[in-house]
């Protein structure tokens, strides 16, 4: 087992991956850029270095400083959490060719999946039901015209790298397909670096579905539910639940046999979620594997009781994996809600600022995930999640009521935040039967925004 961890990473996932650490008895180095001195994860740590400027390229996302920050202080080993280097599969080579323990996949699989496009062809190839689109990537105007023309629109214009909802257009009719397709290649390209796209057919009122999967270097993958991320904006999740409302056991265990049969096809090992779309009539397709552990990790540790950082930590160290399908039993039910520093009042502008008072929620099944203070000053640097509150209960409707209990709650004095408008959706007679797809928020809330 590893001695000492480095975590490339800020925020509350840091701060969540050095109390794992701390169970386990490894020590911690954090590194900061120079606006996070003072951050909550520099101060759980057991040691510290800062590596650049506040701006992400200068310190987040600065390989080489990362890297010798490792060497360094002695770590065997980089968590990288999620978001910044997780998914950069060059980052885990350089990790590989260190002799520095990557906590994650290997970079084989990063690069791999990382390439959405490539990722389709990979699945296809695998027997795993994909949405209808595009044979690999599509670089020019007229090529996207006519595949559009061909499947029928509605389509999506997908940048092939990236995530977090960036490089995503939707198109309803040829007239808009160009400036579609331009906007969305050039967010691409600032964004990720890379402007290929590719198209898919856009299915209707689709709930997004991942099934959460781990696998170790023995062959062993298994799934461990899944959870229902379709309360988002933007392309971006806001309320996350596990398992899915609407979700049978016997779509479960479908869906989980197929996410396991990807991961085995590719020898995934790791944590790492697959991502569906569910259509209507309860068909799923596959839209892209996270190849990292995800934002929203918490609701499925909370009905399986299971700790995965401690499993990503023990798979890196060459462990076998200590869970047996037949030992996954879901039980209960969570749900996760993102607490943004932004003014919905004023199109969910980001809010940076000083937290003047902080007051957090408490009680059986509350469980917060942050790394703000009293007195802590938000950067605008970074994304302007500050923190996640989970509720967890037997039931969705009790597990909803707890969340509400729990918000109330919760006070964050100084910035604006969206606490009251997670409160609206709570209450929203749709959300509350399960009722709602990708499209809820723009459905009931557009006006609002």
């Amino acid at each position: 087992m590893f001695k000492k961890i480095l975590i490339a990473n800020r925020g509350e996932i840091a701060v969540r991956i050095i109390r794992t650490c701390k169970e386990m008895g490894i020590k911690t180095v954090a590194v900061y850029s120079e606006t996070d001195k003072n951050a909550l994860h520099v101060q759980l740590a057991d040691e510290s270095v800062c590596i650049g400027p506040d701006k992400a390229k200068d310190s987040y996302l600065n390989e080489k400083n990362i890297l010798s920050a490792t060497v360094l202080k002695g770590a065997e080993a980089i968590h990288p959490g999620f978001g910044f280097l997780s998914e950069n599969s060059k980052f885990a080579r350089m990790c590989e060719e260190c002799n520095i323990a990557f906590i994650g996949p290997d970079f084989s699989n990063i690069e791999l999946m990382g390439n959405k496009s490539n990722a389709r062809e990979v699945m296809q190839r695998a027997g795993i039901p994909i949405v209808p689109g595009s044979d690999g990537v599509i670089n020019e105007y007229e090529d996207a015209l006519k595949i559009a023309e061909k499947m029928g629109y509605p389509v999506m214009i997908k940048a092939s790298s990236g995530g977090g909802g960036r490089g995503i257009r939707i198109v309803h009719k040829k007239e808009d397909l160009k400036s579609a397709f331009t906007t969305a290649k050039a967010e691409a390209k600032a964004c990720f670096g890379d402007s290929s796209m590719y198209i898919e057919k856009f299915i209707k009122n689709p709930k997004h579905i991942e099934v959460q999967i781990l696998g170790d270097k023995f062959g062993n993958v298994i799934y461990l539910g899944e959870r229902d991320c379709s309360i988002q904006r933007r392309n971006q999740k806001i309320i996350e639940e596990a398992p899915g409302a609407t979700i049978s056991k016997e779509l479960r265990n479908a869906m989980g046999e197929v996410a396991v049969r990807a991961a085995k096809y590719i020898n995934y090992k790791n944590a790492g979620t697959i991502e569906f779309l569910l259509d209507e009539d309860n068909k799923f397709y596959f839209m892209e594997m996270n190849t990292r552990i995800q934002v929203e990790h918490g609701i499925t540790e909370m009905i399986c009781d299971v700790d995965l950082i401690k499993e990503q930590i023990n798979i890196a160290s060459g462990k076998e994996l200590t869970i047996k399908q037949s030992d996954v039993e879901i039980r209960g039910h969570a749900i996760e809600c993102r607490i943004n520093a932004e003014d919905p009042s004023k199109n969910f502008m980001p809010c940076p600022g000083e937290v003047k008072y902080l007051n957090l929620p408490g009680g059986l099944g509350i469980r917060v995930d942050t790394a703000i203070y009293s007195g802590y000053e938000i950067p605008p640097s970074y994304d302007s999640m500050v923190g996640k509150i989970i509720a967890y209960a037997p039931t969705r409707f009790e597990a909803i009521k707890k969340m509400e209990r729990a918000l109330s709650e919760l006070i964050i004095d100084g910035i604006e935040t969206n606490i009251n408008f997670h409160l609206e959706i709570l209450n929203n007679e749709n959300f509350l039967n399960g009722e709602f797809s990708t499209k809820f928020i723009d459905k009931e809330f557009g006006h609002c925004f």
